[in-house]
């Protein structure tokens, strides 16, 4: 009984070691560990809170994911915000001392964190304005690909491939990008084809149609269309246009597919694909070598 209240005692004794004074309030080791396993279940909490309202209240709401996601992250924010403010607040610690890091937080941006103070700005205006959603098919730069998470700096492409592109979210507020599901995910496709002078365009016009209306990932309700583009140097220049919401994601695999059927058609109907020719006319020169 001794030996276990010495060790309680020197317990306390331990607990009660001041490590420094932040304004008024004296830091022990004790009121270190419990702001440690405070912040630990304040995080732990918010996410948990975040993933219930996103996969379960607002999912039976059909809301879509995109917006289902910025909701959750704003709220787990907001809740951060205020649950690291209440902490301190009821651990006694003296918040007015803050001022002084926040000043000196301040001439840190100043100097180095610009872009990380940009990135976690731009992340909120994303969250807010939402010009980019979970499960977006979008074109940033080089980037193509689907986005699958958006967190306080940056955010998370995955391309066809398989690859996971980290780009910050400045990148999505001061660049041009291409959001191929903004609206609705379907997405008409413009595919350029070209024949020989000789052949017919109604005949071409048909078999592209007939091609096209054959293909399940074409939309039906929306109808395929044929345009004569141009007279080429060497061709005759169609336009095959067709709506589709299954290959916003791999429009080539979709190209692809057509370009085999129509070499395939056309081969069937003799039609002819079209090659470079040149002309060659020679006047002078020949006669002085035929003598």
């Amino acid at each position: 009984m001794k030996d276990q209240n010495e060790f309680l005692e020197w317990l306390e004794k331990i607990l009660n070691q001041s490590l420094f004074t932040l304004g008024d309030s004296k830091l022990t080791v004790g009121l270190v560990l419990t702001l440690a396993v405070s912040f630990t279940l304040l995080f732990i909490v918010s996410e948990w809170i975040r993933k219930f309202l996103v996969n379960r209240i607002l999912h039976k709401k059909q809301v879509e994911i995109g917006t289902r996601e910025s909701i959750g992250t704003i709220v787990k924010y907001v809740l951060i915000l205020a649950g690291i403010f209440s902490i301190l607040q009821t651990s006694g610690i003296d918040l007015s001392a803050f001022g002084v890091l926040a000043g000196a937080i301040g001439v840190g941006i100043g100097f180095g964190l610009q872009n990380i103070t940009n990135n976690f700005i731009s992340g909120l205006i994303i969250l807010f304005e939402q010009p980019i959603k979970v499960g977006d098919r979008i074109e940033v730069g080089d980037v193509d690909g689907d986005v699958i998470r958006i967190s306080a700096r940056s955010t998370t492409i995955l391309t066809n491939d398989n690859i996971s592109i980290i780009v910050p979210n400045s990148k999505f507020i001061d660049s041009e990008v291409i959001n191929w599901s903004h609206s609705e995910r379907r997405i008409r496709f413009n595919f350029p084809v070209g024949v020989a002078y000789k052949e017919n365009p109604d005949k071409i016009r048909r078999i592209l149609l007939e091609v096209a209306n054959a293909n399940p990932g074409i939309l039906k309700n929306a109808p395929s269309d044929v345009l004569f583009d141009s007279y080429g140097e060497n061709s005759l220049n169609f336009i095959l246009r067709v709506w589709s919401s299954v290959y916003v994601d791999k429009p080539r695999v979709l190209k692809s597919q057509l370009y085999y059927e129509i070499f395939r058609r056309f081969a069937e109907e003799k039609v002819e694909i079209p090659f470079p020719q040149r002309d060659l006319h020679l006047k002078s020169g020949f006669e002085k070598l035929e003598k």
